[in-house]
């Protein structure tokens, strides 16, 4: 099985020099780690989240190479078992899902709700004067 991964990841990285990409440009193009583009062509796949995680990883990046991703996992299944990851969730704490992080222009805007609220009453206070003016009202 390990030679299965370094196979599938030697396939990919051979494409990927064929047309001449670096990682991050790989990276860039699908939106996918450059750590975990370089573990799926190092054959790492018990890097990665989880194996619906490589199996998602791998048919997109191989089907941004230029090859078919679906028949790579088909010939392959075994590989994508959830036996064969050792998924340990303590070291992906840091991927930011499990954390709530201070954004500075997160919070309400007081400020600008504040001078539209004048400018409501302004208007407002205008109005019924003008309507007291011409006894409308």
């Amino acid at each position: 099985m390990v030679q299965d991964l370094k196979a599938i990841g030697d396939q990919l990285k051979k494409r990927r020099t064929e047309l001449n990409l670096s990682l991050k440009e790989a990276e860039n193009a699908t939106s996918i780690r450059q750590n975990h583009l370089q573990s799926i062509e190092e054959g790492n796949m018990d890097k990665l989240i989880s194996p619906v995680y490589a199996q998602g990883f791998v048919k997109q990046y191989a089907a941004f190479l230029g090859l078919d991703g679906e028949k790579i996992i088909r010939d392959h299944v075994e590989i994508f078992n959830k036996t064969s990851f050792r998924f340990s969730p303590e070291k992906y704490y840091d991927i930011g899902s499990l954390e709530i992080r201070g954004n500075p222009g997160s919070g309400v805007k007081w400020m600008p709700n504040i001078a539209w609220g004048i400018a409501f009453l302004a208007v407002l206070a205008f109005g019924w004067y003008l309507a007291k003016f011409f006894e409308i009202l």
